[in-house]
């Protein structure tokens, strides 16, 4: 029997606004795994739009965003951790949690319920890395045999955090953790690979204009240092970068655009070895009518 829906697809793809409709007909709520959406203040440039939660005057509660400051380096250990709670929480209130993000590794993290350990700060290795360009720690990174996570990997910092947590597994080997056995309706939003390039550029010349710039510099005016922005990547890098000065407006706009359509490549890749490793994803095409598309899962849910 399922107790937990899970709504997984690439950024652009609409699958927020999909889970919204499944939680508004099967009365649930929504449980978000999108590793920046977390952060408080950083709205516009993770495509926070709260108002997708309200449909005819009704909010579909959302949990697990504007939970950390912006800033800070909340963690895959500590998402595993809020989630449950809200799961927990959820589930003694008998309402269907629907999961819904684009971070493959936090979906994956509680639907595999692995104990994954705080890995604590290796200043010999970073030292030992500081000299290293980001291509040249992408080749080190890919040596590994089991990688935790390759989605986001598109800045220097994250590549050396990314390197450090495979160094310390290396050494202390993650176990499966007391998680309650979680079963999983995996609902895959599946758009064109031209549709989704045509809806990313579309999407980011409109956050631009509604603001986006001014938001990363409010958030730098408030005392976040750049170098912690940047290490969030995507919108946060490239935007940190033209106002600090080393991009021009216009090689940041196009310097984004290819990192964000590379992105969308990445959580792809993740979602499809995610099926063959064995999760039964059932993908729906996003150009189906949406009561066509509720209504399908509905029936997959009801025959659990």
């Amino acid at each position: 029997m399922y107790n937990l829906l899970s709504v997984i697809g690439p950024t652009a793809s609409g699958k927020t606004n999909f889970a919204v409709q499944l939680a508004l007909a099967l009365d649930g709520e929504i449980i978000s795994a999108d590793s920046r959406q977390v952060y408080r203040g950083m709205d516009i440039g993770t495509g926070k739009d709260l108002d997708e939660y309200v449909v005819g005057g009704r909010r579909v509660p959302c949990h697990l965003i504007d939970i950390a400051d912006a800033g800070k380096k909340y963690n895959v250990f500590e998402y595993q951790s809020d989630f449950l709670k809200v799961w927990n929480d959820c589930r003694r209130r008998q309402v269907i949690p629907v999961l819904c993000g684009g971070s493959g590794l936090y979906v994956e993290s509680v639907l595999k319920g692995y104990k994954l350990l705080a890995v604590p700060v290796n200043e010999e290795l970073r030292t030992s890395l500081s000299d290293l360009t980001l291509q040249e720690l992408a080749v080190k990174l890919a040596s590994y045999k089991k990688l935790h996570n390759t989605t986001e990997i598109d800045t220097v910092k994250r590549a050396v955090r990314a390197i450090e947590i495979e160094e310390y597994y290396r050494t202390h080997p993650y176990e499966e953790k007391d998680f309650p056995e979680i079963h999983s309706l995996i609902v895959g939003v599946d758009v064109s690979r031209d549709v989704r390039r045509e809806r990313i550029t579309k999407r980011l010349h409109e956050r631009l204009e509604n603001g986006m710039v001014d938001e990363v510099r409010r958030i730098l005016d408030s005392g976040v240092a750049p170098e912690d922005l940047i290490y969030y990547g995507l919108e946060y890098k490239f935007l940190t970068l033209y106002i600090i000065g080393r991009l021009t407006y216009d090689e940041m706009v196009e310097q984004l655009n290819v990192a964000i359509h590379q992105f969308a490549k990445r959580q792809m890749t993740w979602f499809r070895k995610m099926a063959r490793d064995g999760f039964d994803i059932r993908w729906l095409d996003a150009g189906m009518p949406m009561e066509e598309r509720v209504g399908q899962v509905i029936t997959w849910w009801k025959e659990r």
